[in-house]
């Protein structure tokens, strides 16, 4: 019997193949970054306040449903590549059309941004406290 289990890291008819090195989890951060998390009350865009040194979950044992629940898939092999923290979350919120918004009603581009690692940092601890 033949699987029947879709390729998760098989990219959408418009985006070009991937190189099928990436099928794990790359420990980029983006997943933990990019995406809203209701259960952590994370907003879009935004690292989560239990993403540490590493890009390594603090809580990881106690993560909630929907983070245990994720698995990677052809975007982890989109944006794992990426220079920096910040650069991987852009191209995570660019392939789903997403904009971030801060509370004011701007878009997150119209003012500087304060809680994304700026371009060449990548996921360090030490810059945790500018997420929170």
């Amino acid at each position: 019997m033949l699987d029947q289990t879709p390729d998760l890291f098989a990219p959408p008819p418009d985006y070009a193949p991937r190189s099928t090195w990436q099928r794990d989890c790359s420990g980029c951060g983006a997943c933990c970054a990019a995406p809203d998390i209701a259960a952590l009350n994370k907003p879009l865009g935004m690292p989560c306040l239990h993403l540490g040194t590493g890009c390594l979950c603090q809580i990881y044992s106690a993560r909630p449903e929907v983070c245990r629940a994720y698995t990677p898939d052809w975007v982890c092999g989109e944006v794992a590549p990426g220079v920096s923290l910040e650069t991987r979350v852009a191209r995570f919120l660019e392939i789903y059309g997403l904009e971030m918004v801060d509370t004011d009603g701007l878009e997150i581009d119209e003012r500087p941004r304060s809680g994304i690692a700026s371009s060449g940092e990548v996921c360090r601890g030490d810059q945790q406290d500018r997420f929170r």
